[in-house]
């Protein structure tokens, strides 16, 4: 059963003669941007395990990149979409109304930790439109034009998230960009300045918001600042939640608006339903939280919640479009929200966390190569540097460690400004030996490849 399978590769190499003609195909058929990382081409998926047309099996530790939090294949949301695919595809929700739209936005509203009693949900397609609808949002409630967000920060591919976005690699030969979007310093920690410390280093990212203030723009001209909780491509780098604080502070000073980019981190992968409730546990929740990835176990969907104040504030006919909050989308996404609750997935998650933190930490003193490790429940990086002293990246030695792991069964995939990170993100319905056997494929990866 793959689902309990153990990762194990049959053929000479990976890819195998089926996968490498079907990869072949690939590169003529579509554009080369859409690149191809890894020699895998998929047969079949069942919890964190992934079986390919040659026979491999792979444990998959990037999870189509966090939208696979609670595995490939359930059979439970299989047959949700089942059963509603067999009632209708589509009813676009300007048209007709569907009760699975408006289950799932009471569900969210009822879970998602946004400041205000009264909550409103409504549904886009991808996490970067549901990014580019909470600025819009924040616009159209303080109608102020302009928006802060930060180093690192990743935040889709749409024009304006692209503009969002800080890593401009994303956006080369793109523009010319929209106006109106200004970058602070996000709280890299591992690379405050030199001789910095911690307690200073609060301070010194929090001014960098006032810098933009004074140097770009005035702070009465600003709608929201949009922060990741724990940055994705940026590097898998916490928000330190003193810094939240301090930000939390500054918007209800200055009357603009704090949106959560939960995107990557919702759905329980950093032992939370979402990561935004460590910010409500120390009084800084957002005013609007952005979710998609894991919301419906692979299905396109993603969500845009904030308090009814905020929402109402929307003129009609600026926000929605034909496919948001399909149906079948949207059945998907109530029943991963429930195996979630019922399964304590969140929990999982800690446990994860703890099993894989052990491994990682003992790593770091054996192995000269590895900096920094950091994260937030199962939403773990490693960052690979050639010096500890200097921590100049080694983003070589990383792709030789993916592609080393990939010819022995795991996948991982890199991340971080100077893509010299590697991040986990395995489905969390894991099993303890997949885990086990992952970590081991891992290590021998990094002792061959240094």
């Amino acid at each position: 059963m793959l689902k309990e399978a153990l990762p194990k590769i049959i053929t000479d190499q990976v890819p195998g003669p089926k996968a490498a003609a079907i990869i072949a195909r690939r590169a003529d058929a579509i554009p080369g941007a859409i690149k191809c990382v890894y020699p895998l081409v998929i047969d079949q998926g069942a919890g964190a395990m992934v079986a390919d047309v040659d026979g491999n099996h792979f444990v998959d530790w990037v999870g189509g990149v966090g939208v696979l939090n609670i595995g490939y294949s359930h059979p439970e949301i299989v047959a949700a979409v089942q059963a509603q695919s067999e009632k209708y595809f589509h009813g676009m929700f300007n048209i007709v109304t569907h009760e699975g739209y408006v289950a799932l936005a009471e569900t969210m509203n009822a879970i998602v930790p946004v400041r205000g009693t009264e909550k409103m949900t409504f549904f886009a397609n991808s996490g970067a439109e549901a990014d580019e609808n909470a600025v819009k949002i924040a616009k159209a409630f303080t109608k102020r034009p302009n928006i802060i967000v930060f180093s690192g920060a990743f935040h889709g591919r749409t024009m304006l998230t692209m503009t969002m976005t800080s890593k401009k690699a994303y956006a080369h030969g793109l523009g010319p960009f929209p106006d109106g979007v200004y970058r602070a310093q996000f709280p890299y920690l591992y690379r405050n300045p030199a001789g910095m410390s911690a307690a200073d280093a609060i301070d010194y990212y929090t001014d960098s918001i006032y810098r933009v203030f004074e140097e770009s723009s005035p702070a009465d001209h600003v709608a929201a600042i949009v922060v990741e909780p724990l940055q994705g491509e940026g590097g898998f780098i916490p928000a330190p939640l003193e810094w939240i604080v301090a930000v939390r502070k500054i918007c209800d000073e200055k009357g603009i608006l704090l949106i959560a980019d939960e995107v990557q981190t919702g759905f329980c992968r950093t032992g939370k339903m979402f990561a935004s409730e460590y910010w409500q546990e120390v009084g800084a929740e957002p005013d609007i939280i952005t979710t998609a990835k894991s919301i419906a176990a692979g299905l396109p969907l993603s969500a845009i919640t904030a308090r009814k104040e905020i929402m109402e504030s929307v003129k009609g006919g600026t926000i929605g479009g034909t496919y948001c909050g399909n149906p079948v989308a949207c059945a998907a996404a109530l029943k991963v929200i429930e195996i979630m609750k019922r399964d304590r997935l969140d929990e999982r998650a800690c446990e994860i966390s703890a099993i894989i933190m052990e491994r990682f930490n003992r790593w770091q003193e054996d192995y000269a190569v590895i900096g920094d490790v950091r994260g937030l429940g199962a939403m773990v990086g490693i960052e690979f540097v050639k010096d500890r002293t200097t921590k100049e990246p080694d983003p070589q030695l990383v792709s030789a460690i993916v592609d080393e792991a990939a010819q022995n069964g795991l996948i991982i995939e890199s991340a971080g400004v100077y893509g010299n990170v590697i991040r986990f993100l395995a489905p969390l319905v894991i099993t303890d030996a997949q885990l086990q056997a992952g970590l081991d494929i891992f290590e021998k990866a990094i002792i061959k490849c240094v």
